[in-house]
């Protein structure tokens, strides 16, 4: 007998389109996955704060016993905030500070790796060029000498042996 069909708990569903993994795969794990899902929980509560903001629009004064919607969100900021500094302490991962400052002034930190990766490809092919304009020079200058002077032309052989 067949039942109704089983739907898998492990599908993953797509990744989002400003993720910088290429699926929703589980944090890692250890240190490095507990902040990251910390980090998670902060960017939510973040999000939770400022729709509550938004949607706040009571002038009242605290009743007793009873906070605030904002001050509830933004005590839930703090507390995440507290425990990844906490959790900071013992993170020996080094980061560019060009990332921070590109975080810092709103820049996408993928942009910056594309530039450097496009700037080291540029820089590489152009000093193949100089590398390719050498060796060609080089073997011009050395079928100049040859033809100049044929003696030289045993030693000349050995040399470009030896480089080889």
């Amino acid at each position: 007998m067949m039942g109704p069909p089983q739907t898998n708990p492990h599908v993953v569903p797509p990744p989002a389109p400003d993720s910088p993994r290429g699926s929703q795969s589980p944090a890692p794990e250890g240190l490095q996955g507990d902040l990251e899902l910390e980090l998670m929980g902060l960017a939510n509560a973040l999000y939770n704060l400022g729709t509550t903001v938004v949607s706040d629009t009571t002038k009242e004064r605290d009743k007793p016993g009873v906070g605030k919607p904002v001050g509830i969100r933004v005590n839930d900021v703090v507390g995440h905030l507290a425990t990844i500094d906490d959790m900071a302490q013992h993170v020996t991962t080094k980061l560019p500070m060009q990332v921070l400052a590109d975080i810092d002034s709103a820049r996408n930190p993928m942009q910056l790796t594309r530039e450097r990766l496009e700037r080291a490809a540029t820089e590489n092919q152009f000093m193949n060029g100089k590398i390719a304009a050498i060796s060609s020079y080089h073997k011009f200058l050395d079928e100049a000498i040859i033809q100049s002077f044929p003696e030289l032309e045993s030693q000349l052989k050995s040399v470009q042996v030896e480089t080889e």
